[in-house]
């Protein structure tokens, strides 16, 4: 682990700790590709009609590929790869062309533990690459994470092909703070939701909705010396908390965002474009941002950052903002803080979400549970991972049989029936 970490840290850019963190939940996938043979079983039911058997088993689809992204360049192949290859499919790997060597060293260490050849392999590459993969024939099935856009001519470009397809796109993930939460414990949440792996998850937490002006006022000064303790520095760097983001595009892109939520009137209330690290002048780094009185018509509530910038949206009350998050055009992941069981039960139930925490930033799956969003976040129907995971990579077939000891009734030309 320590070496892939290592890897990670000096293409990506994520602190070490975070990058351990990734391989970590990734290795919870493999553990649970380990129970496939428990999960592939089929079903069978005797004498369904007179001396006759049905089952079903479920197989391998043949060749699949995965197009995974550059912020999670372990975690996401292995959300997917442990499962194709245990459901009995040879899978294609096709990375992040920003941070590529990861899965080669994951290749390298398969073959070292005895997979035959041309079962896992990694092309590297562009669009260019993905086409390819999107137009050929024999492959059966394409994972995907990233970008909505990305996501939906994934999606698009391969079911046109004939292909099964999971595509996980964008969020704007939000999270409700009512004036009964423990306000310590939502600030600390929002500091490793918000900010951590310098905001490039898509299950960062980039709205929190508190719930009357005294609670979004006590959220603030809660934060405020948070975030000015917070240690921005290179990712090797032991003590940092949040790395640079990946690429000088990047930055440019989330500073932009920045100037947007000025422009419209937010109010910034601590300003990381100004970061400069000594030693690191040309590092891709951006501080830990956040706005207040962010509104829903404005471009940083909308669109996804990808970046260290939390806006803090003022909700009147539960309802407003629990409309706020259904009317969102994604629906990946959302949290509520608080200690009422009757607030958090109607979120669970009535939220239009994927993936919800109550008292919870950040509420990814483990692995025995299946990873995804809902609306513009997932383009497919099945979700990654866990159950649903082995689903999408096998297809169900059901025998129906009967050996009928010699006796024979002749041609039957009407729908067949068990009698």
């Amino acid at each position: 682990m320590g070496d892939l970490a290592k890897v990670i840290t000096a293409e990506h850019g994520k602190v070490h700790s975070d990058a351990l963190g990734e391989i970590q939940r990734g290795m919870e996938v493999v553990e649970f590709a380990t129970s496939a043979p428990q999960l592939l079983k089929g079903e069978f039911t005797e004498n369904v009609g007179t001396a006759v058997d049905s089952w079903s088993m479920r197989q391998p689809l043949g060749v699949v590929a995965g197009i995974t992204p550059f912020n999670f360049p372990a975690m996401v192949p292995m959300w997917m790869f442990p499962v194709a290859l245990a459901c009995g499919n040879c899978f294609i790997l096709k990375p992040s062309e920003r941070d590529p060597s990861a899965a080669l060293l994951i290749a390298e260490w398969l073959k070292e533990a005895g997979l035959p050849d041309g079962v896992f392999n990694v092309v590297q590459g562009d669009k260019e690459a993905v086409d390819a993969i999107l137009a050929n024939p024999d492959i059966q099935a394409v994972s995907f994470v990233g970008s909505t856009p990305i996501a939906r001519y994934i999606y698009t470009t391969a079911t046109a092909n004939g292909k099964r397809c999971q595509a996980l796109g964008g969020a704007k993930n939000h999270m409700i703070v009512m004036p009964d939460a423990d306000m310590d414990q939502a600030a600390d949440a929002l500091m490793g939701a918000a900010y951590g792996s310098a905001g490039e998850r898509c299950m960062a937490i980039s709205v929190a909705v508190p719930v009357g002006d005294e609670t979004a006022d006590r959220l603030i000064e809660k934060l405020k010396p948070r975030i000015a303790a917070l240690k921005v520095g290179p990712g090797n760097d032991p003590e940092a908390d949040m790395g640079p983001v990946v690429t000088a595009a990047a930055r440019d892109k989330i500073l932009g965002y920045i100037d947007s939520g000025v422009e419209e009137g937010a109010d910034l209330v601590i300003d990381g474009r100004d970061l400069n690290l000594q030693g690191y002048e040309n590092g891709y780094f951006v501080g830990a941002t956040l706005f207040d009185r962010v509104t829903t018509d404005m471009k940083i509530y909308k669109e996804e950052i990808f970046g260290p910038v939390l806006s803090v949206a003022r909700a009147s009350s539960y309802d407003e903002a629990a409309q706020w998050i259904n009317d969102h055009e994604f629906g990946n992941g959302t949290a509520i803080f608080t200690r009422d069981g009757d607030a958090a039960r109607a979120f669970a139930h009535k939220i239009q979400v994927g993936m919800v925490g109550i008292n919870v930033p950040i509420p990814v799956p483990m692995a025995f549970h299946s990873f995804g969003g809902w609306k513009a976040s997932l383009f497919g129907d099945h979700h990654m991972h866990g159950p649903e995971g082995m689903r999408f990579y096998t297809r169900l077939k059901t025998i129906t049989s009967r050996w009928p000891k010699g006796i024979r009734s002749g041609a039957e030309f009407s729908m067949p029936t068990m009698k």
